[in-house]
């Protein structure tokens, strides 16, 4: 099901018929929930499943509940991931977290688009996210991301890179590989 945002209302029910909690608010939860580590994944599941359905009792078949929870997700489009973090370059790397830059993202909103986030009663996740990748880059967050995005050694002015190193520094996300990831990314940058 396509659903283009200036013409069709926006989903509040899966193709399967049940109804579907859609504030960002529980889109942000569940992108929270999938990064989380320490939580065993058929607890995940029941946990996601209980985020997202009014009554997930009446789910039949679970694993297309949860593809529907992953298209929702992915705001109707199949080709994106279920771990859409606004990820730049092949090595994954994550520009933003909904967790560390909470304060960021909440003035980020208030200053381009006046939406108080924290006391907004309802937001799509739809609309959020639209309005969430069409930040100024004007804004603080904005020049946040482009700092993480932003690979050193493609740029060649000394100064310039001495400046994004910086800034790359002050502005880094937490590592929350695990030991094995980080040994396993360690082996993969020499193969």
């Amino acid at each position: 099901m396509y659903c283009n945002l200036l013409i069709n209302k926006l989903p509040q029910h899966t193709d399967s018929g049940l109804r579907i909690r859609t504030d960002f608010r529980e889109s942000i939860k569940f992108e929270l929930l999938m990064q989380d580590r320490t939580i065993k994944d058929d607890k995940k599941i029941r946990m996601i499943l209980n985020l997202y359905y009014y009554r997930p009792e009446e789910i039949k078949d679970i694993k297309k509940a949860l593809e529907e929870i992953i298209w929702f997700y992915a705001g109707g489009n199949q080709k994106k991931t279920k771990n859409n973090t606004r990820r730049e370059n092949n090595n994954k790397k994550q520009i933003y977290s909904y967790e560390f830059d909470a304060e960021y993202i909440y003035s980020a909103f208030m200053q381009q688009y006046k939406i108080d986030l924290n006391s907004i009663k309802y937001l799509h996740w739809w609309k959020f996210k639209s309005l969430f990748v069409n930040l100024s880059e004007d804004v603080l967050f904005s020049k946040i991301m482009k700092y993480r995005a932003t690979e050193l050694n493609s740029i060649k002015n000394k100064e310039m890179k001495k400046f994004y190193k910086k800034m790359k520094r002050l502005y880094e996300l937490p590592d929350m590989r695990t030991e094995e990831e980080k040994e396993n990314d360690f082996a993969e940058a020499f193969t």
